[in-house]
């Protein structure tokens, strides 16, 4: 009888992640305010800004797009992997990969959208290479690409574990 007691709330405990992942869409919130502060800032000087400072912040804006899509499936998945199935009444609009995200398909994902983000944010780095220190642009490559190697071993690793089963 206590071991079910104790299973059950162990079971239970799960719902303490569903304020978690509210969270979360707070920081999406926070995220878009800010995307839309930018393009404020941009549009009134679109005529007199340089070629590369606009894609300096065309690249800044992407790089906030691709974190509310990380925060998205973090938020989507990790819900309906650990909380409760998101259920959506017929008719209404789902997104396709919604129940489809296991707990190793999310890690690629999100390990992809990180090397994505590392990558956009070296290119606006080397834009900007003469103003940015030798041993600092080593630095940022370093860490790319120890994201890219991580990424793609965790790829691997999971695709031979799939095998496997």
């Amino acid at each position: 009888m206590i071991e079910r007691l104790v299973e059950q709330l162990i079971y239970s405990a799960r719902w303490i992640l569903a304020p978690i992942y509210l969270g979360l869409s707070l920081a999406l919130l926070a995220l878009g305010i800010k995307f839309f502060i930018e393009v404020a800032h941009l549009l009134p000087h679109i005529v007199e800004i340089t070629e590369t400072d606009m894609v300096l912040v065309i690249l800044s804006l992407i790089d906030l797009a691709l974190v509310g899509g990380l925060i998205v499936m973090v938020m989507f998945s990790g819900y309906e992997n650990f909380v409760s199935r998101i259920d959506l009444g017929e008719g209404t609009e789902k997104l396709d990969w919604l129940g489809k995200l296991d707990t190793g398909s999310l890690k690629n994902k999100v390990a992809a959208s990180i090397v994505a983000i590392s990558s956009i944010h070296l290119l606006k780095v080397f834009m900007n290479a003469k103003n940015v220190p030798n041993d600092k642009l080593m630095w940022y490559v370093i860490i790319h690409l120890t994201f890219v190697v991580s990424a793609v071993a965790m790829g691997l690793l999971d695709k031979s574990t799939r095998k496997a089963h």
